[in-house]
């Protein structure tokens, strides 16, 4: 039986760096937070080769002198607090004191700093735990760390970093997360040589945002202030229409600090639900202020997440104040959400430069009222031959009634002239025989009632053209053979780090199944040309879409048939366009195609296309 020691200092470290260093990110996070809370007003970050071959944080903060730099390196040594109870009240980013140990015990690091009462700084070089030197340096007022060669001393940690582009997306995350909290500080980024961002002290946060993000995402922000009980809630929310797939840009700061809190997050994400869609989420860049007593930032090893004293009332005060924010935008809010039988668009307003961005949506009406599942409004389709976009208001192209198990006939004009009609799917020895239903009728828009021998029939129309847009797509995807269409204007798109490194990974992937997507720049894209199937408006919100399943881990990279068919489950639903008001030829031919598929009893998510109700069900409902 092994008997218990003590482990040694380094071994302690490194099983400490287990916590605190993940990945290079980390690593800059907490040196970064050690130099603004030695009050540094100018900070300049350079990393190479994704953070793996080196890392440099420099700041004019106060600096230290020789033995609180040494001290700094001993584990729990810090300047932050001193008794359990300052916990309670920590106005600083770091305190534990196990960040420089832990960095020091996996990488060869380097320490020069110098306090302004001295002539002359110290410098430190710890290799893999083992002190190599400490010595006398010039140097300004400050401190300058670097970290080189991170793992060296646990080389398996190593093989579980993600490919450099990734790498280096997380840490310009990571700095671009401590500029917008400390807008009062000028931050400099530089990779490989190259400056990213130079950002200046900045006054006003929409200046700091426009830096980082870009005119595209300042543009879609509004300003919000509130105050209530010692609580403050400041910062930029998204106009209603303007959201995302994912809570990427959801981006949240408790007393300055970038926290991941779900308490924030589900309160922005009830206060927009009348002003976005279903499955979109807000942008947000907002502060939220308070005693720091009444929450708790020591509930995660790396800090990303806090807990509040009052969870209820910090949910109702940012709700309350984030739907007075969009009242006073537009006083039309204020009436109850409408009801079932409008529909909410947003509109739109051209911005001197040319750019549009979506303003308070406006109310329609319309007939019949659609239901909940009846999916979006109807779009136009494109031509393959005719990339152009029919006119607004212009007839839908309808799915048409062609019978099953017929060949694959080309795209055909609708008697309209509006658009191309889709073609049936492609025989195949598993398909169904289409049933012999009567159809009775629509309902609510979006489900088809049919009379049958055994009883009756509801089909939900948004599933069945799911499952048939699915296996069609599925097709094209194999065979190699998507119809693509070349966009007249290319469509700009700017993206944040993550996701741009995310979207350059796979760009070979998307050009092969029916886009034309050039990088453009420093985290800037153009789309050149889209699949047939999608319009041209739709492909800035697909592409982003797509790029939130990536961060979400529903797209597999190493196996392209399950990212292939994870691609048709999201592109099914931007094909579909359901005719508002359907003719019963149409709707003969939607069953028609649906039993011609290898899967008609389900939709791509698992979802019954129809439901069936016996005469024995119906008996038992009216209690016969």
């Amino acid at each position: 039986m092994a008997h218990v020691r003590i482990l040694s200092d380094r071994v302690a470290n490194q099983i400490a760096a287990g916590e605190v260093i993940e990945r290079p990110a980390a690593v800059i996070k907490e040196l970064v937070e050690n130099a603004l809370d030695a009050g540094a007003t100018k900070l300049e970050v350079e990393f190479r080769v994704g953070g793996r071959a080196l890392m440099r944080v420099e700041d004019n903060g106060h600096g230290m002198a020789r033995d609180d730099a040494l001290l700094a390196l001993e584990r729990h040594a810090t300047s932050k607090i001193v008794e359990a109870d300052d916990l309670n009240r920590l106005a600083s980013y770091g305190f534990r004191g196990e960040a420089l140990p832990s960095i020091a015990s996996v990488s060869r690091f380097t320490l020069q700093t110098r306090v302004a009462t001295e002539e002359a700084g110290t410098e430190i070089l710890v290799n893999g735990g083992q002190f190599v030197h400490v010595r006398e340096c010039g140097r300004p007022v400050g401190t300058r760390i670097e970290v080189a060669q991170l793992f060296n001393s646990v080389p398996a940690r190593r093989k579980f970093l993600k490919s450099d582009q990734t790498e280096a997306a997380h840490i310009v995350q990571c700095v671009r997360l401590y500029a917008l909290a400390r807008s009062d500080v000028a931050f400099t980024l530089i990779e490989d040589g190259r400056t990213i961002f130079r950002s200046p002290e900045c006054t006003r946060l929409e200046e700091r945002v426009e830096e980082i993000f870009g005119r595209q995402v300042a543009e879609g922000l509004l300003p919000i202030e509130a105050a209530e009980s010692g609580a403050r809630l400041h910062g930029l929310i998204g106009r209603p229409g303007v959201g995302r797939a994912t809570r990427h840009e959801m981006i949240t700061f408790v007393n300055q600090r970038p926290v991941d809190s779900r308490t924030l997050n589900y309160a922005l994400i009830e206060s927009y639900q009348d002003s976005l869609p279903k499955g979109r989420y807000p942008l947000a860049f907002v502060f939220f202020d308070l005693d720091p007593a009444a929450v708790d930032v020591n509930v995660h090893p790396a800090k990303r997440e806090v807990r509040f004293r009052s969870e209820p009332g910090v949910r109702s005060f940012v709700i309350r104040s984030v739907l007075q924010r969009l009242r006073e935008l537009n006083p039309a809010t204020a009436t109850p959400a409408a009801n079932p039988g409008q529909d909410v668009t947003p509109a739109t307003l051209t911005t001197p430069g040319g750019g549009v961005h979506s303003v308070l949506p406006t109310l329609k009406s319309a007939a019949p009222p659609p239901s909940p599942t009846a999916g979006p409004t109807p779009r136009p389709t494109v031509s393959p031959t005719e990339p152009r976009p029919r006119a607004p208001g212009a007839p839908l192209a309808p799915v048409p009634a062609l019978p099953p198990r017929t060949p694959v006939p080309p795209p055909a004009r609708s008697s309209s002239g509006t658009g191309p009609v889709p073609a049936s799917l492609p025989p195949s020895p598993a398909r169904h025989t289409a049933p012999n239903w009567r159809f009775v009728g629509l309902a609510h828009g979006a489900y088809v009632l049919f009379e049958t021998s055994a009883g009756l029939v509801l089909l939900d129309r948004r599933a069945a053209h799911e499952r048939i847009w699915f296996e069609r797509l599925q097709s094209q995807f194999r065979a190699g053979d998507v119809p693509s269409q070349r966009l007249l204007l290319a469509v700009p798109m700017e993206l944040d780090p993550i996701a741009s490194a995310l979207l350059l990974d796979r760009l070979e992937f998307l050009n092969a199944h029916g886009f034309e997507l050039v990088e453009f720049g420093r985290n800037f894209f153009r789309i050149e040309a889209v699949p047939t199937w999608m319009e041209p408006g739709d492909a800035e919100a697909f592409v982003r879409d797509l790029l939130g399943a990536l961060r979400d881990g529903r797209l597999q990279e190493k196996d392209v048939h399950l990212a292939r068919e994870e691609l048709a489950r999201i592109a099914c639903a931007k094909a579909i366009r359901l005719p508002t008001q359907p003719s019963e030829t149409e709707v003969v031919g939607l069953v028609g195609q649906l039993f011609a598929t290898r899967a008609p009893l389900t939709s791509p998510s698992g979802k019954p296309t129809y439901i069936e109700l016996n005469h024995g069900e119906l008996s038992r409902r009216f209690q016969k």
